[in-house]
Order: C-alpha cells, then structure tokens, then sequence
C-alpha cells in the first residue's frame, strides 16, 4: 500500500494544492460577494457559470490533450485557474465574477481529469480500490483546509485572492516534475441519457436531484451562513461538518443498499434529508450545538446519494458498461447543478436565507417519492447482476476519468477468480 502510494505521490500532491485553492475560493467568493452586496439570485448566477463551464470542459478537454498532449494542457488550465482568481480581486463586479467563475469550472474539470488519467495509468487492479479511496481522502481534506484559510484574512481584501493563486501556482510544479509516464488520451465522454432514464429511472431522476440539493449547497451555502451572522470559521464549519458527514455516513448506507434493495434505501436517505432541513429551518443558528448536529445529520445523505444513484444504474447494466453509463449520469449531474442554484437563489431572495434548506427539503422528498413509486413499477435486478456501492469523496464535482479510476471500471471487479468465467459473466457480486 505505501509504494502504491509512493508512485503516486507527485499527483496526489498537485491533486491537493489544486482542490485546496478549489475550496478556499469556493468559500470565499460567495462571501465576498455578499459583502458587496449583491442579490442572491446574482451570486447563484456565479455557481451556474462555474457549473456551465465544469460540464462542457469534460467534453472538450480530451479533445485538446489529443491536439497537445496532457502536460501541456494541464500548465495551460492551471494558469487559466490561477488567471481567474487574479481577476476576481482585480474587477469587482457580478458579470466579471459569472465569466472568472466560468474560467476557473472550466480548469478544475480539465486538470481533474488529466490527473486522474494519470492516477490511473499508474494503478493495478489489485491496488485500485486502494488508492481510489486515499484519493478521494486528499481531495475532501484538501477542501476542508482550503475553507479553513479564508478565516485567517480579510475577504474584502484582495490578499486570500492571493493566497489561492499561489496555491493552485503551485499545484503545476509536482505535475511538471514528475517523471511518471504520460497517460493514454483521456477516455472521451460518450453518453445517452434517454437510453439511461428507460434503463434507470430511479438513477437518472435521483441524479437529477442529487445534483440540484449539492449546487445548491456548495454555491449558497456560504451565502446562507454570511447572511445568518455566522462567522467565517463558524461558516467553514458548517460546511466541513457536512462532508465529514458524507463520509462517514457512505459505509453503512452503502452496506445497506448492497443488502435490500436499493430504492428503499433512497426513500430512507429522502426521509433523513427531510428531517434535518426541518429540523434547521425550525432552530436556525441560535443555538449552535442543534445547528451543527443539523448540518452532521444533513451530510449523512447530501453527497452520499449520488453515489447510491451510481450503484443502481450500474445494476441494470453489463460490467463493462460502468464508464459509459457514469459518464451519463455525470451530464445529467451536470445539467442539475446549473440548475439548482438559480432555482434557490430566487428562492432566498422571495423568501429569505431558510428557503436554502426548504428547497433542499423539497428535492428529498421529491427522490424519495419517485424511488418508491418506482419500486411499486419493477422489481430489484437478481443478485447476481447488483454491482457494489462504492463511496465516493463528499464533494459535487465528478468526470469522466473519476469514473475510470473508480475500481468498478474493471470488468472483473468482484469476480472470484476461482469460479468458471464462463458461469459468471452475467455481472459482478
């Protein structure tokens, strides 16, 4: 396990610097831009922009790294990222902020994706699953510290703008450095919604959904708090409170939806997410013992589901099929998040900073009636073509090479090896 990570290391280190830069301007950007005092509806405009911008460079961003390959692409997206957050300090104005935002979904996609095809030329299907997860470890810690900067400056100065420039800086030199060998091209997004939504239903519609309540979230969130009087640590609290939710929560809910069927296991994430937004829309921030055991049980399905939305589309589909039908569900979850913080912007404006968790509450329920309409339409897939549930980091953003580097890719991912192939091609245990 240490040599695996070893090899690695150099990229797991870039992976860091950048997803650190990624959350210490997550944070700051919504708060400054309350400071300034805009409408909420204009500050969701800046996370559709970053969503827009994230989803088409998973699509284009291959194409570029055929033309001139991945070192060159990387230095180029990680200079553009770092171009963004210059411009956020140096023109201070909504339209400026929706196209700087736009810049910099569009870099992170991109270098997401070239170190992750990295990652996986560098792994073996004996280690995957392993470094997948000390993967997803780096990038939910490395978001985690980067919200914890912004409480150490003033986010009315330009000078966090500066620190997070020269933190994703130096998000180049491990890449540039590196002796590893460069990666095959970077697997092309191929999808079909419509072929996914008659296969899965119940994925493509909770995707949808799960989308909308994390952009949702991650754009509005840090809004929500500013706008309650929480302090900027207080705010990166709540925030980092939620995450260590997701994580700690995916194992035994993944666990459980191997075991029954998954559906059930989705009206009972809706019913959790439900409880803890009524339990914060009725307490507020005034005490804030109740408030952040709210946003703990709140994390425990907010970025969980989407990865049980993963586990039941790839029940209904052969093993070799995984790459093709994420990389679906990713446009899909795409399309959602530009979605969802228009949506709760307006809603915040009509009716104050609680209509964050009151929409949020309404998509539960919503996935959580839909998966048990659709159990009363289809049974379960037979044992023996459910995939396993494999937890994901408590972060909103995917692509394509996530995917790939996820250990399922395999074909012979939960095969015993001793059995006769020939008896077990059906799916995986």
């Amino acid at each position: 396990m240490f040599q695996s990570v070893r090899s690695v290391a150099s990229l797991l280190l870039s992976t860091f610097f950048l997803l650190t830069a990624m959350g210490l301007s997550g944070y700051l950007i919504p708060i400054r831009a309350v400071a300034e005092g805009w409408s909420t509806f204009t500050i969701s405009l800046i996370a559709t922009g970053y969503a827009i911008a994230f989803t088409v460079s998973c699509i284009v961003t291959p194409r570029l790294v055929l033309r001139v390959g991945h070192v060159r692409v990387f230095g180029a997206l990680t200079t553009l990222m770092a171009m963004s957050f210059l411009l956020h300090s140096l023109m201070v104005h909504p339209v400026i902020w929706v196209l700087t935002r736009a810049m910099a979904g569009f870099s992170i996609a991109g270098a997401y994706m070239i170190i992750e095809s990295w990652l996986n030329e560098r792994v073996s299907n004996e280690n995957r699953g392993a470094l997948f997860s000390v993967y997803m470890v780096v990038s939910m810690s490395a978001v985690m510290i980067g919200q914890y900067i912004v409480p150490f400056g003033d986010p009315l100065s330009a000078s966090l703008f500066m620190v997070c420039t020269l933190i994703c800086s130096m998000a180049v030199m491990p890449t540039a450095l590196s002796s590893a060998q460069t990666p095959q091209p970077l697997t092309q997004v191929k999808f079909d919604v419509p072929g996914l939504y008659r296969r899965s239903p119940a994925a493509v519609i909770g995707t949808l959904l799960a989308g909308v309540i994390a952009s949702a979230w991650g754009g509005l969130g840090p809004v929500y708090a500013t706008q309650l009087g929480l302090t900027t640590t207080e705010g990166a609290t709540m925030l980092a409170i939620a995450m260590v939710g997701g994580a700690i929560f995916q194992y035994p809910l993944g666990r459980a939806s191997d075991r029954m069927d998954r559906r059930r296991v989705m009206i009972v994430a809706g019913f959790i997410g439900i409880a803890a937004c009524a339990i914060t829309i009725s307490f507020g921030v005034d005490n804030r013992i109740i408030f952040f055991a709210g946003m703990l049980f709140l994390g425990t399905v907010l970025f969980p589901i989407y990865s049980l939305n993963v586990a039941h589309a790839n029940d209904h589909a052969q093993p070799d099929e995984f790459v093709e039908v994420s990389s679906g569900l990713m446009i899909t979850y795409g399309v959602a998040t530009m979605i969802g913080p228009v949506v709760t912007g307006a809603a915040m404006d009509w009716f104050g900073p609680q209509a964050l968790f009151a929409v949020i509450a309404i998509c539960f329920a919503a996935y959580s009636a839909h998966a048990a309409w659709r159990i009363s339409r289809r049974e379960q897939p037979p044992e023996e073509m459910r995939s396993d549930f494999l937890a994901m980091a408590a972060m909103p953003d995917v692509t394509p090479q996530t995917a790939e580097l996820d250990p399922r890719s395999d074909p012979e991912y939960g095969v015993d090896p001793e059995e006769d192939t020939a008896g077990t091609s059906a799916g995986v245990v």
